[in-house]
């Protein structure tokens, strides 16, 4: 019987443990977005909140770590800051590209503590607008769409990438 736990440790070849332990992206995007709060907030704003009274009185927190956490993520461009068109005296925040980006992470995080710490579905449920079916769990894929367990991931250096890539 093959062990099916493998922890990417044991994939790093040993010349490649620094590389991977240390100049990964991992620290940096824990720093722009990797607490709590930040997560609530990003949650709020895909979810249509954008001014900073909908936020405090919607998620709780206080409002001066309100104002900390929006504005560490506007300094990190993954919102920003416009006056609001429907008030031109409220300043509105909204979700750039870059924070549109972390949908992918704030879904697989509330699956994962469906599965994990709640133990039960979340409600209301995400689903595709197109034939309203919740959303496929979230995965690790290959480039041609296979999904992969932690045994089938090596990290390797980009110099050994195939030509294009």
């Amino acid at each position: 019987m093959v062990s099916k736990h493998f922890s990417l440790a044991v994939m790093i070849r040993p010349d490649h443990r620094k590389a991977v332990l240390v100049e990964c992206a991992l620290p940096g995007a824990l720093e722009a977005v990797g607490e709590r709060w930040s997560f609530l907030i990003l949650r709020g704003a895909f979810n249509g909140l954008a001014h900073f009274e909908e936020f405090q009185s919607t998620l709780g927190i206080a409002r001066n770590i309100l104002s900390n956490r929006l504005g560490r993520l506007v300094e990190h461009d993954i919102l920003r800051r416009e006056p609001d068109p429907a008030d031109r005296r409220k300043i509105a925040y909204r979700l750039t590209d870059k924070g549109r980006a972390l949908l992918p992470v704030l879904i697989t995080l509330r699956q994962w503590g469906e599965k994990w710490i709640s133990g039960v579905p979340s409600n209301p449920v995400l689903v595709d607008r197109q034939n309203r079916r919740p959303v496929a769990p979230m995965a690790v894929r290959a480039a041609d769409g296979r999904t992969l367990e932690l045994n089938e991931l090596e990290w390797i250096d980009r110099a050994e990438l195939p030509d294009g890539e």
